[in-house]
């Protein structure tokens, strides 16, 4: 099977931040899950870099747009290198192939006779590069995403007759209940599309920093269409000398955070059900991040720099804390003090400190051969360990990373007590019970090989390194969901290695 996942092109009007970060984790773990599955991945990335937001942030740099976004696009795409995501193609806008088809894209668009000229007024807010209706800001009349007040502009622009497709896209809706995750999503941008549709700017006249209008210059063409279609134009020169669109468009899923449900839920499948494209299969929508009570987000300045956090403490521990502590489709709370929490209590003690315990044993009791199950092995811990790979499989395929992690740890925690149990130390001391020393051993070594697999997709170098620790092969070939078995423990030597996850210590 096939799987294209997105992440939403992240907007370059300022430096990335962490909920960057966790939108393009949270994609990658998904990505990188399909992998095991076999199936045919592409995955998806980039930045937004026209529009009115992107030219003030460059006018008050001293810089011009196209040097403003020279400099930030690659922060960006540094930023999902040191994440280890897997992404197949890092889209920029300003991309002449990706310009060449935004233009070709919305032509289609006015030949289905879904565009004409109209002058419209209202208030937008530039930090969401969108129009507010009053009823819909805060009380104090500030935009709820970005808390600043939005500006009346009033002028002259191309418009789609969004409004045309209303009854398709709620038929559309109806026949595809899965088609917004979570459900609280899906109702409300169904709600959205059943209290009316108002037909939409998709230009502007007074920007210049965009994809011009084909058949009319003066005008550029509106940041969210033109960034809408990043989905589609990757797909036709992400591989020089391909055209990827029959392979893998509809895409499979859009992953994006909530304040931008309107335009990937609504706006997006009537513009593609304009220009004669399928509709993607269903698009994930994640909650904020949460610090100091508020969203965090550059326009509040209430934001983590993930570079500094993961210089001090690596790349897995972030990702395995956004994936740990944020339920995806919620809002959730971080900190540091979580953080450190999550890294000590689970990372350090539990998962670290029984891989190098194991390791150890292993060495010292056995020469650094991983010992034959023998003939007392331990079938329970063996049934535990496989069902927590068909449990924790069955939660990634719905999209509940979190609940995917915990069922991994569930299983972490058995081996841990394993260990506590059945003391090696006492059993290497009696001879009568070697054959039961091997078979704990065993197991030890077994079921930690079905933690890498099973948490690769969220802490892919630290799952690599326990498989080398354990004398394991980790080609993408031995991370394949159907080689997580029991009996597929290859005998090898272990390598003993310094802890996976150093404690943080108080203070420090």
């Amino acid at each position: 099977m096939r799987f294209y996942v997105t992440t939403p092109i992240y907007y370059v009007n300022g430096e990335p931040h962490l909920g960057h970060a966790y939108t393009t984790i949270a994609t990658d773990v998904l990505a990188r899950y399909h992998r095991q599955k076999g199936d045919d991945v592409f995955f998806l990335t980039g930045v937004d870099e026209h529009g009115n937001k992107v030219a003030q942030a460059a006018a008050e740099r001293g810089l011009t747009p196209r040097q403003h976004v020279d400099q930030l696009a690659p922060r960006f795409r540094d930023l999902a290198q040191q994440l280890n995501a897997s992404n197949d193609f890092f889209i920029r806008t300003t991309d002449p192939e990706h310009e060449a088809f935004v233009q070709q894209f919305v032509e289609r668009m006015k030949a289905n006779g879904d565009v004409e000229k109209r002058t419209y007024g209202g208030l937008y807010c530039t930090a969401c590069e969108g129009f507010w209706y009053e009823r819909d800001l805060a009380a104090d009349g500030t935009c709820p995403d970005h808390g600043i007040k939005p500006v009346w502009l009033e002028e002259e622009n191309y418009y789609f007759l969004l409004s045309k497709y209303q009854d398709r896209l709620s038929e559309f809706f109806r026949a595809r209940p899965d088609f917004v995750k979570p459900r609280s999503r899906y109702n409300e941008a169904l709600s959205f599309i059943e209290q009316g549709l108002d037909d939409i700017s998709i230009s502007r006249s007074s920007i210049a920093w965009g994809v011009p209008v084909p058949w009319d210059e003066e005008q550029t063409i509106y940041v969210w269409v033109d960034a809408l279609i990043n989905y589609v134009s990757a797909l036709t020169y992400a591989r020089p000398g391909e055209d990827l669109l029959a392979r893998y468009w509809p895409a499979q899923l859009h992953v994006m955070a909530k304040d931008i449900l309107k335009f990937h839920a609504v706006i997006w499948p009537a513009l593609l059900m304009s220009a004669g494209y399928d509709v993607p299969e269903a698009e994930l929508i994640h909650g904020y991040l949460i610090m100091g009570g508020e969203k965090m987000s550059k326009t509040r300045g209430n934001v983590l720099d993930p570079f500094a956090v993961m210089e001090q403490y690596g790349i897995d521990p972030l990702r395995y804390y956004l994936m740990r502590e944020v339920t995806l489709g919620q809002d959730g709370t971080i900190g540091m003090d979580g953080f450190e929490s999550r890294y000590n209590s689970e990372l350090a003690n539990e998962l670290g400190n029984l891989v190098s315990r194991s390791i150890s044993m292993i060495g010292k009791y056995r020469d650094g051969q991983v010992p034959a199950e023998g003939s007392l092995p331990l079938a329970d811990v063996a049934a535990a360990g496989e069902a927590m790979v068909a449990a924790a499989a069955a939660r990634y395929d719905a999209v509940e990373v979190t609940a995917a992690i915990e069922c991994v740890w569930e299983f972490v925690r058995r081996l841990n007590r394993l260990v506590e149990e059945e003391a090696p130390w006492k059993l290497a001391k009696d001879e009568a019970q070697a054959a039961r020393l091997d078979a704990v051993l065993h197991a030890l070594a077994a079921g930690l090989r079905l933690i890498a697999v099973t948490l690769h997709p969220v802490i892919p170098a630290t799952a690599e390194e326990i498989l080398r620790r354990l004398g394991q092969p980790c080609a993408a070939s031995d991370l394949l969901l159907e080689k997580a078995q029991w009996q597929g423990l290859n005998a090898a030597a272990v390598v003993a290695g310094p802890p996976l996850f150093p404690r943080i210590e108080a203070g420090a």
